[in-house]
């Protein structure tokens, strides 16, 4: 998508410093929002960062540290977290139908040691929820349903990957190996092996992202006739019986992590596109070359409206004003999507796109997430902000973050519930 850079002529008043602490804390306050003077109120709101693991994205930094290595890196994060002011953090905890818990389903990822199915020698899960709940940190347990592996060669998974243990459960696509959607042992194998980590931690929320079937690749198909064949009569088309494949690996988690436990949270992080208005009357103000609910075949609009979610965060990776998918256009979406469904919005915020060379004159500017953060502050159902990813919460390669934080996040304040 190509579009011009840009800004909208006015954003509304940014967030006034936080008031008061809570009663349950000193370290608390509460932001307060002010939308173009329209509120002045006193809310709750998610403060997060994603931290990567699939291919060592953000941690650990590279695969083979020792244990205490690992561990001291990713208390650096957690750390970070703090000091930034934010309340949550998103730790990808399988990655590639590999775990960073002793799973008693699927091997120990690859990211740890570079050898997949090698014991770290520590529990990476159970260590970042006891020292993220010591710092007043949620922490998010973010899963990938059917991602198998960034390659095709099962040769290359350890030998006891379900993967292997399964080669009909398997298809190749775009150069990457995924379970396949279709198959109703998939859908149920994949909520055994995440549902694991819930019952043992004491996990927040179950989070994911945008990743159901895979984005499309030209010239390439992905070969689920066979399932189709098999499980799709009473459905017009394949795309509506994919749409159903996905709703109900939606539905059903949803269901059972209620039903192991009720507090814990499911959230999902879809791309920031439901479809567009000129394909959808319902749909966004966009032009955008992806829709999730035609290529990726996931309902998000409709997952909201039947309420079988608790959060959803939207990745609106683009700047105001761009042309294509104009932030300034797609919270408002957003915003009126959740009104009255009891799900909550958070924004999905692309920190990694501040100071890259590659990226446009916005994304530039230091300011540029700043009036992100202003800008949605005139919506009464946003509910705070995610930062993709946790290097970039580090690093700050143009001081985008530091100036999120001395414009918004004056002191700590308790995320929603």
């Amino acid at each position: 998508m190509v579009g011009a850079a840009g800004t909208v002529a006015a954003v509304v008043a940014p967030l006034a410093s936080a008031g008061a602490a809570s009663a349950a804390g000193a370290a608390w306050g509460h932001a307060v929002g002010t939308g173009g003077g329209s509120r002045d109120v006193q809310r709750l709101e998610l403060r997060g960062m994603w931290v990567a693991t699939v291919a060592n994205v953000d941690w650990p930094s590279k695969p083979g540290l020792s244990a205490s290595a690992q561990q001291a890196q990713l208390i650096a994060y957690l750390d970070e977290a703090v000091d930034r002011k934010l309340n949550a953090v998103v730790l990808q905890v399988r990655p590639s139908a590999d775990a960073l818990w002793p799973s008693p389903y699927e091997p120990w990822a690859q990211c740890l040691t570079g050898v997949q199915g090698k014991d770290p020698g520590w529990d990476p899960l159970g260590t970042a929820v006891k020292e993220a709940h010591s710092r007043g940190l949620e922490l998010h347990a973010w899963f990938n349903p059917y991602r198998v592996a960034n390659h095709t060669d099962p040769s290359r998974l350890a030998a006891s990957h379900p993967a292997r243990v399964h080669p009909d459960w398997v298809l190749p696509y775009g150069g990457k190996l995924y379970y396949n959607p279709g198959l109703p042992e998939v859908r149920s194998f994949v909520q055994d092996a995440m549902l694991d980590a819930v019952r043992r931690y004491d996990i927040d929320a179950v989070h994911w992202d945008d990743y159901f079937y895979p984005y499309p690749v030209a010239g390439q198909t992905f070969a689920d006739g066979p399932a189709y064949a098999k499980y799709g009569a009473g459905f017009p088309d394949k795309a509506a019986w994919r749409r159903a494949n996905t709703d109900k690996l939606v539905r059903e988690m949803g269901e059972r992590i209620k039903a192991v436990k009720p507090d814990v949270r499911f959230g999902i992080s879809p791309f920031g596109v439901w479809r567009n208005a000129s394909t959808d009357p319902l749909g966004s103000p966009t032009a955008s070359g992806v829709q999730t609910y035609d290529d990726l075949y996931a309902d998000t609009r409709g997952w909201i409206k039947k309420g079988w979610i608790d959060y959803i965060c939207p990745q609106i990776y683009w700047n105001i004003g761009f042309a294509a998918a104009d932030y300034a256009k797609l919270v408002p979406w957003w915003n009126d999507v959740v009104r009255g469904t009891g799900v909550d919005l958070f924004v999905g915020e692309a920190l990694y796109k501040a100071g890259d060379p590659a990226q446009g004159a916005a994304w530039q500017d230091p300011a540029e997430l700043s009036r992100h953060i202003d800008f949605a502050a005139g919506y009464d159902q946003v509910r705070g902000h995610v930062y993709f990813s946790g290097k970039g919460v580090v690093a700050d390669r143009i001081g985008a973050m530091s100036q999120v934080v001395a414009d918004h996040y004056r002191t700590r304040v308790r995320p929603p519930r």
